[in-house]
């Protein structure tokens, strides 16, 4: 899935703590969406992107020094099989 992709469907905002070295640009960036613990390590608000933050979001993840953070789809909710869709039985 393409960034525009995910910008467009919805999207979570994750962190890899091992390549995050605590500098703090992303909670600049987007401090609705994270903040620095005591240290100075994200701590990212669980859930989806709400749309007005996402291009906020997408720029957190562009200047992040350790290519720590990226933004990941959203899962979709579970769909629902009918009685019509499922395949026939031989």
């Amino acid at each position: 899935m393409t960034m525009a992709e995910v910008m467009a469907t919805g999207a979570r905002l994750r962190v890899d703590p091992i390549a995050c070295d605590g500098r703090g640009l992303c909670a600049e960036v987007v401090p609705e969406l994270i903040w620095l613990d005591d240290w100075g390590f994200p701590i990212i608000a669980d859930g989806i992107v709400p749309a007005r933050l996402r291009p906020a979001a997408a720029e957190a993840v562009r200047i992040c020094p350790k290519l720590a953070l990226r933004l990941e789809p959203a899962p979709q909710p579970p769909r629902r099989i009918l009685a019509d869709d499922r395949p026939a039985r031989s």
